[in-house]
C-alpha cells in the first residue's frame, strides 16, 4: 500500500513549482533520480511541468479577477459586467449647445394695427442637421420641430420689428431656440428571414451614440427598451383636442405623456468601442401583433397546445404567448437609423454652426411665391454659445464606478428626495415643474382605510409666460403621475397637490451717507433686492430671513444703516395677485417670516412696484 504523499497547494509561480518538484523528487524518489543539474533530462521535465503550472495559475487568477467589476481590466469583460449592473457604457460623449433660428415675417394690417403674418411662418422638422464652418465639418442634430407659428411659456417665439416703412412695421423678426447635440444620422438595413429566438445583429461604426429609430418593411416601429422583459414604454402625443379634449385647454403642456405596451422591441449593448449589438425577443409567433384587449377568449393565442395550460407565462401586454420577452422579427427588412458623433472636436466655438440641412416648409401653402422665397431665404441659424460636453467614451475606471453607482440606485424612488429629483427631471415638453416640495401625508389627512405604508404629498407649481408662479394644469399633473408611476415603489402612494402662492411686497427705510446721491443709492438697493427675490432662487417652504436682507442692504456702498424692513401681503386676483391671504405679522418670529403649515412659497410678483424704499433722516 502506497504511503500518503505530502502535496503542497500554495505554489503560484514558476520558481515555487520548480522548487517543490525538486523537493518532491528528493523526498519520494531518492534512489530513482538524483541528478538535479540544470542540463539534466529530469530537470527539463520538471521545469516544463513548472512552466505549465505557472501559466495555468496565471490564467486561473486572471479569470477570477475578470469576474469582479472592481478588479476587471479587459474592456469587453467590463462592458458585460456593466450591463449586469444595469449600466450602459458610453463610447463617446456628445457636445450640446443651443441653436438659435431666425426668420423674417411680413406684416399684415389687422384691427387697425400691423401684426406678423404667420401664414409665412416656417416649420423646420425634427432631426434636421446644422453643420459647422470648421474642417472637418461637425454636425449637430435638432431633435424637436421648430414651429415659428407656435409660442408658449415652454417654447416662446420672440417677435421684434425688423423693418419699418412709412412709419409702420413692414417686416418682423422671429426668433426661436432649440437644443442640439453633436450627432449625425446613419442608416443600416438588415434583412431577416425565418424567425429566430433572441436574434442578434451588430452595427459596426466609430463613435456610436445610440439608436434613433427602427422601422420594418411594413413601416411598423420597433422600440428600444432597457431590457427585453420591459413591455411598457413612454410615448407622447400632441396635446390637441382630437387626442384628448380634457387636457387640450392647457396650453402650458405641448405633449401628453402616455404609457404604451409593446411587443416589437429590442435591446442594445456595446460589445466594445466600435460594435453595438442589437438583440430581439424570443417570441416566434406568426399571429397578428396588434394590441389585444385581455379577455378569457384570448388566452393561449399563439400556443401550439390547448388553452388550459396553467403554468404558461403570458405577456402582461396581452394574452399572446411571447414568453414575456417580445417577438422576434421574421421575413422583413429592418431599417435602423443610428447616431454617431461626439468627441473633443465637437466642442465648436460660438457662431460656428450656420448651415442648416433639413425638411423646411411653410405653415400655409396658398401664399405668394415671391414673398415666400424672400422669407425662405431669410432663414438663418447660429449658436450664440459655444458647444461643450463633447469628449471620449467612458474610461475603465468610469465604467467601474458608474456601474456600481447605477446598481445602488436601480432607478427606483426610495426616499422622498428621490421623488423630488425625479419630479424636477420631467422633460419640458410634458410641462415644466418650476417648484416642488414633498412630505409625508399629515395624519389628519390620511384615510383610515388606506393600507399603503408610505403616503407622500407632492406639492408642485409651474410658471406662466412672464415666469411668475401659477397653479399647474391638469395635463401637467397627469403627465407627472404617468412619469412617476414607472419609478414608484409598489407600496408608495403619491398625492399630487397645488402649492400655495403667497405674494408679498417689501418696504425698507435706509439712511444714506451725506456724500452720496439718495436716488442712486435707492436704485442700487432695489436692484439688489430684486435679484435676491428672483423666483428661481426660492423654494416652497423657504422662510424669509430678514437679517439676511439687512446685511444685504448694509453692504451697498453709500448706505449708512438700514432703519426698517417690512414685508406686506399682496392679495387679490382682481389686481393680479394670488387669492391666498397670509398673516405676515403673525408668522414672523425673531426676524424670520415662516411659511404656513400647508406648503407655500413667497413670491414678489411685480418687483418693479412691489419693492419700494425711502431715505430717512437721522
Amino acid at each position: 500500500m502506497a504511503s500518503k504523499k505530502d502535496i503542497k497547494y500554495l505554489n503560484k509561480n514558476f520558481d515555487e513549482f520548480r522548487s517543490s518538484l525538486i523537493d518532491y523528487t528528493k523526498t519520494y524518489y531518492p534512489q530513482t533520480y538524483n541528478d538535479f543539474s540544470p542540463s539534466s533530462p529530469g530537470m527539463m521535465f520538471m521545469e516544463m511541468a513548472a512552466y505549465v503550472g505557472d501559466i495555468l495559475s496565471f490564467y486561473l487568477d486572471n479569470q477570477v479577477q475578470e469576474n469582479y467589476l472592481q478588479f476587471a481590466r479587459q474592456s469587453n469583460n467590463l462592458y458585460e459586467l456593466a450591463y449586469m449592473f444595469g449600466y450602459k457604457p458610453n463610447v463617446t460623449q456628445v457636445a450640446i449647445t443651443d441653436i438659435t433660428f431666425y426668420q423674417k415675417l411680413p406684416s399684415i394690417l389687422s384691427g387697425g394695427s400691423y401684426i406678423p403674418d404667420f401664414d409665412y411662418s416656417l416649420i423646420i422638422e425634427k432631426n434636421s442637421i446644422v453643420t459647422s464652418t470648421i474642417s472637418p465639418s461637425i454636425s449637430f442634430l435638432i431633435d424637436e420641430t421648430v414651429d415659428f407659428s407656435f409660442s408658449s411659456s415652454l417654447d416662446p417665439t420672440e417677435i421684434s420689428i425688423l423693418e419699418i416703412s412709412s412709419g409702420n412695421p413692414s417686416f418682423f423678426l422671429l426668433k426661436k431656440t432649440r437644443k442640439a447635440i453633436s450627432s449625425k444620422i446613419n442608416t443600416k438595413i438588415i434583412s431577416i428571414g425565418n424567425p429566430e429566438k433572441y436574434h442578434t445583429e451588430i452595427i459596426t461604426d466609430n463613435n456610436i451614440v445610440g439608436i434613433l429609430d427602427c422601422l420594418d418593411s411594413d413601416n411598423n416601429e420597433w422600440h428600444e427598451v432597457d431590457y427585453l422583459a420591459q413591455e411598457t414604454i413612454y410615448n407622447s402625443i400632441k396635446n390637441t383636442n382630437i387626442n384628448d379634449p380634457n387636457f387640450s385647454i392647457n396650453n402650458d403642456v405641448s405633449q401628453l405623456l402616455k404609457l404604451e405596451k409593446i411587443q416589437k422591441r429590442f435591446v442594445t449593448r456595446f460589445i466594445d468601442e466600435t460594435n453595438l449589438q442589437i438583440q430581439f425577443g424570443a417570441g416566434t409567433i406568426s399571429n397578428s401583433d396588434e394590441e389585444i384587449i385581455p379577455n378569457p377568449d384570448n388566452i393561449g393565442i399563439g400556443l401550439p397546445f390547448e388553452q388550459s395550460k396553467l403554468t404558461t407565462a403570458y405577456s402582461p401586454s396581452n394574452f399572446l404567448f411571447t414568453k414575456t420577452y417580445g417577438i422576434a422579427p421574421s421575413n422583413t427588412s429592418l431599417t435602423f437609423r443610428y447616431l454617431t458623433g461626439g468627441g473633443i472636436n465637437s466642442n465648436v466655438p460660438s457662431n460656428d454652426l450656420i448651415t442648416l440641412n433639413g425638411n423646411i416648409k411653410f405653415l400655409k401653402s396658398n401664399i405668394n411665391s415671391t414673398t415666400a422665397q424672400l422669407i425662405y431665404d431669410s432663414l438663418a441659424v447660429t449658436n450664440l454659445i459655444a458647444a461643450d460636453g463633447g469628449g471620449d467614451g467612458d474610461t475603465i475606471e468610469e465604467i467601474r464606478n458608474n456601474s456600481m453607482a447605477n446598481f445602488s440606485s436601480q432607478l427606483r424612488n426610495v426616499t422622498p428626495d428621490d421623488y423630488l429629483v425625479r419630479t424636477l427631471s420631467l422633460p419640458s415638453k410634458f410641462g415644466v415643474v418650476a417648484k416642488a416640495y414633498i412630505e409625508p401625508t399629515k395624519i389628519s389627512n390620511k384615510n383610515i382605510n388606506d393600507n399603503k405604508n408610505s403616503i407622500l404629498d407632492l406639492y408642485i407649481l409651474t410658471y406662466d409666460l412672464n415666469k411668475n408662479l401659477k397653479i399647474s394644469s391638469n395635463a401637467l399633473k397627469q403627465n407627472l403621475i404617468t412619469y412617476l408611476s414607472q419609478y414608484k415603489m409598489t407600496d408608495d402612494a403619491i398625492n399630487i397637490k397645488d402649492g400655495f402662492i403667497i405674494n408679498i411686497g417689501l418696504e425698507f427705510d435706509i439712511m444714506v451717507l451725506p456724500e452720496f446721491n439718495n436716488n442712486e443709492i435707492l436704485s442700487n438697493c432695489i436692484n439688489v433686492l430684486q435679484d435676491y427675490f428672483l423666483i428661481n432662487k426660492w423654494q416652497i417652504n423657504q422662510p424669509i430671513v430678514l437679517r439676511e436682507i439687512y446685511i444685504l442692504l448694509d453692504k451697498i456702498e453709500g448706505v449708512l444703516t438700514v432703519k426698517n424692513i417690512k414685508i406686506n401681503n399682496k392679495v387679490g386676483e382682481n389686481i393680479g395677485y394670488s387669492k391666498y391671504a397670509y398673516d405676515i405679522e403673525g408668522a414672523t418670529r425673531n426676524n424670520i417670516v415662516y411659511p404656513s403649515l400647508d406648503p407655500c412659497i413667497f413670491e414678489i410678483k411685480f418687483p418693479s412696484i412691489d419693492i419700494s424704499g425711502r431715505c430717512v433722516g437721522f
